[in-house]
């Protein structure tokens, strides 16, 4: 008697845990940040489920939950430039599920791995060959806005056949060749030799030009001199400067020198003893 009572307590424990199964497989819970895609027995559905809690049929009806929040990929791609110069880009790329489109996305893509591995890294790499292939390696670096709005344009437009937005595209690392680099750095070294021989040449052009013109000044001012020099303001310039000693003369037929304040004197006692 007391094992046909234990087995029906059992049976009890039994029925009320399958009874507690059922119920909560009769509801499904989608977390904040995602979409559940209702699916009947393995066939995705037109109905999106929210966040929150949903009732579901039990064995019949499953739900895959996707989230569409945003999220960062990065991807590593190489390109060749118009110039066919070998581009190697770094891009971090924000992207997120379209919410009311996550059935569509999964039924056609799968999940989160997978649009990554066969819609995003593609996508991306694609549209930077394309991209990159429009303008040469100097524009890259010249115009890296607007090669990064092409970029951001072109992949929105593709992503979105496939039911993916993008919020935002960085091109984090543009690297050229070693080839290429070396080039750049022996054609930055020539301007800046050209720039100084330039200058140098400017330069020597300035002091020419002051030279010539401190020439013609000077010739100005002899001409003006010239012009303007007469035997009275000769005259009158001697007067001014002279200070009293009269000058002295060498002979011809020797080297002394002839006082001429003496001979002055000389010739003033002859004068003065004639008169007396």
């Amino acid at each position: 008697m007391r094992s046909a009572r234990t087995l029906s307590v059992a049976s009890q424990l039994t029925l009320v845990i399958l009874l507690v199964m059922l119920l909560s497989a009769s509801f499904a819970v989608v977390s904040a940040g995602n979409r559940g895609v209702l699916m009947q027995f393995g066939s995705v559905q037109d109905t999106v489920l929210g966040e929150g809690i949903h009732p579901i049929i039990p064995l019949v009806n499953t739900v895959k939950s996707l989230s569409v929040r945003v999220q960062e990929q990065e991807i590593s791609a190489e390109a060749s430039s118009k110039d066919l110069q070998e581009v190697f880009t770094d891009v971090a790329l924000n992207w997120h599920i379209i919410p009311q489109e996550a059935n569509a996305i999964f039924q056609q893509i799968g999940d989160e791995v997978a649009i990554i591995d066969h819609i995003i890294d593609p996508a991306v790499e694609e549209v930077l060959k394309a991209v990159m292939a429009q303008y040469t390696a100097e524009e890259i670096i010249t115009k890296r806005g607007a090669v990064k709005a092409a970029v951001d344009d072109q992949l929105k437009l593709r992503l979105a056949n496939y039911h993916i937005d993008v919020d935002d595209i960085s091109l984090v690392h543009v690297r050229f060749s070693q080839r290429f680099r070396d080039a750049v750095e022996a054609k930055q070294v020539a301007e800046q030799d050209a720039k100084r021989a330039e200058f140098l040449a400017q330069r020597a052009m300035r002091e020419a030009e002051a030279k010539v013109n401190l020439a013609k000044g000077e010739a100005e001012a002899q001409r003006l001199i010239r012009e303007t020099l007469t035997p009275e303001l000769i005259q009158k310039q001697a007067v001014d400067r002279w200070n009293g000693n009269l000058p002295l003369f060498v002979g011809e037929g020797s080297l002394k020198l002839i006082d001429l304040n003496k001979l002055i004197d000389s010739n003033s006692s002859s004068v003065f003893s004639v008169k007396k």
